[in-house]
């Protein structure tokens, strides 16, 4: 079988079970195993349409890391729902999902599926470390469009998009990037810290949006000549554009390190992580069959091993 790596963006996807999946399905106890079940079926999916040899669960150990906070407050402010010192925030979680998360860390493991973080990081800068140095094509899945900045066409690093839902996937290119947003996916970061995302707490700069920000860096190329230009008085940028970036100086100065993610973490290889798909056998088998009975997981626990059987 030809190598491809699968990186999940997994709150992206969990979140997107929890809400996808009917919150009537629960285990004998009680507790909602939508999420869970949702989260299964979209790996089993997944691995076995896009052909994926190996895949990693790309984690949060970090929301929130303080160092992106310091840089701007405002960064996924919205989304605190506890701020606590010396130890990452508490995200605004439904407690139906809080309650799910260690079954899925457990039905992930029993299923001898890698799942890495990175302390002080989000996954985020996983998928981007894993993405930009693999040595095979890698399919990222995710429904944040923040990870468009690690497609790479020549290196054959491509995004599963999922924010239409499992049935309207949509493969994401450079092609597909320029298509929609006039710019590159080197450019998409950039991008964002213009026109700002308010899903992640980024302001933008007043008084430019999507059309604008992708016509300054067609003519630019980086936010970076950008802001050169702006302190250039014969650069021919508009008056009314070197004033909206000079208000907003401050701004861009430290977003671009909150919206870059980060390439370069230590993170164990992929055979140090376990990252090649195989089939589940022996006693982990047996107790993952014995805990999808416990935890009315059903089908999503058969379709899951059988895509897994298909791996080898």
């Amino acid at each position: 079988m030809r190598q491809r790596l699968m990186l999940l963006d997994t709150a992206s996807l969990y979140f997107r079970a929890f809400y996808g999946v009917p919150d009537t399905i629960h285990s004998s106890d009680g507790t909602p195993v939508n999420a869970v079940r949702g989260l299964l079926d979209m790996i089993a999916r997944l691995t076995t349409d896009y052909d994926a040899s190996h895949l990693i669960a790309c984690w949060d150990n970090d929301w929130r890391p303080q160092w992106r906070v310091d840089r701007l407050p405002s960064y996924k402010a919205h989304r605190v729902a506890e701020a606590v010192a010396g130890a990452p925030d508490v995200e605004l979680v439904p407690d139906a999902l809080t309650a799910q998360l260690p079954l899925i860390r457990k039905v992930l493991d029993l299923a001898g599926i890698a799942v890495v973080g990175a302390a002080d990081h989000e996954a985020d800068d996983v998928v981007g470390t894993y993405a930009s140095n693999a040595r095979s094509p890698v399919d990222v899945v995710t429904g944040d469009r923040d990870l468009f900045q690690v497609v790479d066409d020549a290196h054959q690093v491509r995004v599963i998009y999922t924010a239409r839902g499992m049935r309207n996937l949509e493969v994401v290119t450079e092609s597909v990037i320029f298509g929609k947003y006039r710019v590159l996916p080197g450019q998409y970061a950039d991008y964002a810290t213009l026109r700002g995302d308010t899903s992640d707490g980024l302001p933008g700069v007043a008084g430019i949006g999507e059309k604008t920000a992708a016509a300054l860096l067609a003519d630019y190329g980086t936010l970076e000549s950008l802001l050169a230009a702006a302190t250039d008085a014969g650069s021919g940028l508009s008056p009314s554009i070197r004033s909206r970036l000079g208000s907003a100086k401050d701004y861009l100065s430290v977003a671009p390190d909150v919206v870059n993610v980060v390439r370069d973490l230590e993170l164990p290889t992929l055979e140090e992580a376990g990252a090649q798909l195989r089939p589940v056998a022996g006693g982990s088998r047996a107790e993952l069959e014995a805990l999808a009975a416990e935890w009315n997981l059903g089908g999503s626990v058969t379709r899951l091993l059988a895509a897994l059987d298909g791996r080898h």
